[in-house]
């Protein structure tokens, strides 16, 4: 038996992630490209079809968080679990890059950014941050991380996931919405024209999760009408970002190149090393998939 690593990785970072499982699994045959032996495959966002022609293929480990590319592969049977990726350092970075949005919508500091771009000194009235009410959209380990490190500084904060009622009688309570929901049907295109009308007046989003959430054309809308104050965008339908795109010149928009929590191979591989275990033990796996529910 064997274990395939395979997907999209950056010049040397194959070569990383091999070292590390190996590493943490001397024991373990690596191989990188597919064959009959290949019973596990460790993958990175694979291209859809890269894992067909495997027949003694019984799990799939994903180097990611988002699986909505894995479950939208026809080519991958239906019966073979697949367990994403949930790593507690992921889960860190990404509160560190919500709790800077926040703190920089709180303090005014986007706003600051423009004006120095000006040469426009204009100081800002200070708002506390249990003035400012923070509403994250997803209640997996991420969206809690999240929620607790916002409300450790002091922020007012609500979690909403998908069982917990209608999301727009939620929406015209928060001040900043922060999405880190799975990308699935029911959630594509979520933050449509009418989703939007639903936030507070003055509010802002702060993208996080995937870019398919948002309707490209409705947010510029909002943000062109004044409705919404400024978004913080992470994530897009195409990427990179192309350069005529609007969000590039949009006073109200700021861009990240998806990096909001970039994975850390050294503690990701420890996790996903202590997953294949389980498999080979014929130990309960973690973090499985449910194919139903789309994460």
């Amino acid at each position: 038996m064997s274990i395939l690593l395979t997907g999209r990785f950056d010049a040397g970072e194959r070569d990383e992630w091999l070292a590390l499982l190996r590493a943490e699994l001397p024991g373990e045959t690596f191989v990188l490209e597919p064959g009959e032996t290949v019973d596990i495959a460790v993958v990175a966002n694979p291209p859809a079809g890269a894992l067909q022609g495997l027949p003694r293929l019984a799990l799939i480990q994903s180097l990611w968080a988002g699986v909505d590319k894995l479950l939208a592969d026809a080519s991958i049977p239906a019966q073979i679990p697949i367990a994403r990726m949930v790593d507690p350092a992921m889960n860190e970075a990404m509160a560190e890059t919500a709790l800077w949005a926040v703190l920089s919508l709180q303090r005014d500091f986007f706003d600051y950014a423009r004006q120095q771009a000006a040469a426009s000194w204009q100081p800002h009235p200070q708002r506390r941050a249990d003035e400012l009410p923070v509403l994250v959209l997803g209640r997996g380990q991420m969206g809690t991380t999240v929620a607790r490190r916002l409300a450790a500084n002091g922020f007012h904060v609500v979690a909403w996931g998908s069982r917990d009622g209608p999301l727009h009688a939620r929406l015209a309570d928060a001040a900043v919405v922060i999405n880190l929901l799975p990308l699935t049907p029911a959630t594509r295109g979520i933050f449509d024209a009418a989703t939007l009308a639903a936030m507070r007046p003055g509010a802002s989003l702060v993208n996080l999760a995937r870019g398919a959430h948002v309707v490209d054309a409705a947010l510029l809308a909002a943000l062109d009408a004044g409705h919404l104050r400024h978004a913080v965008l992470d994530v897009f339908h195409q990427e990179p970002l192309p350069r005529e795109h609007r969000y590039w010149s949009h006073p109200k928009v700021t861009l990240l190149p998806h990096v909001a929590a970039a994975t850390d191979a050294r503690s990701a591989a420890a996790v996903a090393a202590a997953n294949l275990k389980r498999f080979r033990a014929g130990a309960p796996l973690e973090h499985l998939v449910n194919r139903a529910r789309g994460y």
